[in-house]
């Protein structure tokens, strides 16, 4: 047997290697900032962090606080909620039933709002049927899981056709919601562009009793898809 063999090979493994030149030179890059610093490695964690937080909050989540009762009771005045920015990013849409954060400047007024997708892109939305309910593509809506208790669809009748790329979007608690149906008349006939979306809302993440997922209601589950070329511009 090679005693010298079996030597060396225990000596190399009690021994880690050495460091590369590679792994070296972002060593001392990395003493070089740090020492640049004031505050050494702590103030380098603390931007490290807080880059990784700018970037999170730019393309993936965002927080958001729900600033009126008009999406109550499932979301309350002073509720923080997570919006997931990639959630239609690579190609996905908005489904009816999803709540989403979108940019309201043009069309609602210089502010974010959160609402509930009622139409997209071309449905035709109705208001309301014999039973007090919406229909979208001719199949009435139950909203019972999620309409604010006491509240009809509507007090106020409508009958309209989505543009293709934009949704149609209603509050909760409709008897205080200002939302599509507020801006009929108005610039864009009160459909949000697909392109101002700016999240869904997935998540309730404050007050901790109240914390829960936010998934997409069954209630449009079995609304048939509009007629092919439904929404489209001439």
């Amino acid at each position: 047997m090679d005693t010298e063999a079996q030597s060396t090979e225990r000596d190399r493994s009690s021994h880690p290697e050495s460091p590369g030149p590679e792994e070296r030179s972002r060593f001392a890059l990395v003493a070089r900032i740090a020492d640049w610093l004031p505050g050494g490695r702590i103030t380098l964690t603390l931007f490290t962090c807080l880059l990784f937080l700018l970037v999170l909050n730019t393309f993936m989540v965002q927080p958001f606080q729900i600033p009126s009762g008009s999406m109550e009771q499932g979301l309350r005045i002073g509720d923080r909620v997570l919006v997931n920015k990639l959630a239609y990013r690579f190609g996905a849409q908005p489904h009816r039933g999803d709540v989403i954060v979108f940019d309201g400047t043009g069309y609602f007024g210089d502010a974010d709002y959160i609402k509930r997708v009622v139409g997209v892109g071309g449905d035709h939305v109705v208001c309301c049927d014999k039973k007090g309910r919406i229909e979208v593509n001719g199949r009435a809506v139950d909203e019972s899981a999620f309409l604010y208790p006491g509240d009809t669809a509507s007090s106020v009748p409508f009958d309209v056709a989505v543009p293709a790329g934009h949704l149609f979007v209603l509050g909760d608690h409709r008897s205080d919601s200002s939302d599509s149906r507020d801006h009929l008349g108005s610039p864009g006939g009160g459909m949000i562009p697909v392109g101002d979306v700016i999240g869904r809302a997935d998540w309730i993440l404050w007050p901790y009793d109240h914390w829960t997922h936010l998934s997409r209601p069954a209630a449009y589950a079995r609304v048939p898809e509009p007629p092919r070329g439904a929404g489209t511009h001439g």
